[in-house]
């Protein structure tokens, strides 16, 4: 087999760019009151640069989405992870913040390719019956830069937050690097319009679940931390301690899932969606103590990792839904599924506390285990009639 396009190696291909990806959005979160006061801005505008790459991201990702255009994969990575390094580069070198959230433009969109052109070479490129592990190297790429990456930008960001985008550079650059090296694959299928996508219920349905699942997953991501140091009292390095130990349970939740996830990838999205809503509850509503609160959060995380995990699984198995135009439906998902979250526990917070919190975010998270599992019985339900 050539080397340049082993499993292994398109294994480390995927989890470098996924994990590229990750830690360019992640790089804000410790430096933004830096930023804003180098570069005289307040904390609020500071934000707001986050926002920024973000509506970027998903307007690139639905772009994908709707476009007829056939795309090759490594082709497109290189271009994801090509922006990426310029914006990484140019955030270093920013003058202003209007200079800053230009760069923050390009990242959004090197962002949205890296994760559709990324989880969409996981089912293409893949040998037959290797796809779990493609899947699960490239999907384990976003939790390890909240491991490995996020001590190293807050020590590089106690110093300069210029210093904290070398991070996401270097890693981008490397990534950039490996894929160059990976022979070019035949160009994908030719995308469906869109409206024949919306004709196809179970690729419908699909697409409303997973939007309707980061919706609750992404508000929990964005609130867990300051419900422990604001419901616990704990300091901002302990908090981060427990995030990080969140992010490990999210990996291992993940190579465990891909043991089964080929063959029961819809069953598993039932499941863990429905350990998902009650751990939600919980970490929102019971915290009789500190010790408590970080299990239960190591608990979502896991079962978070498993939903993910087979709800991608069945983006690549929408049949004539082809993988790159499924997982750039996905990336939209997620990108729209961080703004819901964050104003569904927003709403949570200012109306009654963190057991509304909880609430808020489990309703999308039922939601959409009403929708998949009406799938399921569609799928399971057998013809009449028929011989």
């Amino acid at each position: 087999m050539n080397a340049s396009k082993s499993p292994a190696a398109d294994s480390a291909r995927l989890f470098g760019s996924m994990f590229a990806g990750q830690l360019s959005l992640l790089v804000l979160t410790p430096i933004l009151s830096g930023v804003a006061a180098d570069l005289g801005v307040s904390s609020a505008a500071a934000g707001q640069l986050r926002a920024m790459s973000g509506m970027v991201a998903a307007l690139v990702a639905i772009g994908l989405a709707v476009s007829r255009r056939r795309r090759e994969l490594r082709g497109l990575l290189e271009l994801g992870l090509g922006l990426l390094t310029l914006a990484a580069a140019a955030s270093v070198l920013a003058p202003s913040f209007a200079a800053l959230a230009a760069a923050q433009a390009v990242l959004g969109a090197g962002v949205s390719l890296v994760l559709a052109g990324g989880l969409a070479a996981a089912g293409s490129w893949a040998p037959a019956g290797d796809r779990a592990t493609l899947l699960s190297w490239a999907m384990v790429g976003a939790p390890s830069a909240w491991i490995a990456g996020m001590p190293l930008i807050g020590l590089l960001g106690g110093h300069s937050w210029r210093l904290a985008w070398l991070v996401p550079l270097v890693a981008s650059l490397l990534s950039l690097r490996a894929v160059s090296r990976r022979e070019h694959g035949p160009l994908e299928p030719t995308p469906l319009p869109v409206l024949s996508i919306l004709r196809r219920p179970k690729a419908t349905r699909w697409a409303v679940s997973e939007l309707l699942a980061y919706g609750g997953w992404s508000g929990v991501l964005v609130y867990v931390g300051t419900l422990l140091t604001e419901a616990h009292g704990a300091s901002t390095a302990t908090t981060g301690l427990a995030l990080g130990g969140g992010a490990v349970a999210y990996v291992v939740a993940t190579f465990l899932a891909r043991r089964w996830v080929d063959r029961a990838s819809r069953p598993m999205v039932l499941v863990a969606g429905s350990a998902l809503i009650a751990a939600t509850l919980i970490l929102g509503a019971v915290r009789p103590s500190f010790a408590f609160s970080v299990g239960m959060w190591a608990v979502t995380a896991f079962v978070a990792g498993v939903r993910m995990m087979a709800g991608s699984s069945v983006g690549l198995d929408l049949g004539d839904v082809g993988p790159l135009q499924a997982m750039s439906v996905r990336a939209a998902s997620m990108q729209a599924g961080y703004l819901a979250g964050a104003v569904l526990g927003g709403l949570g917070l200012a109306l009654g506390g963190w057991t509304v919190v909880g609430v808020a975010l489990a309703v999308p998270l039922l939601l959409a285990v009403g929708v998949t599992a009406t799938d399921h019985q569609t799928t399971a339900r057998p013809k009449v009639g028929v011989r």
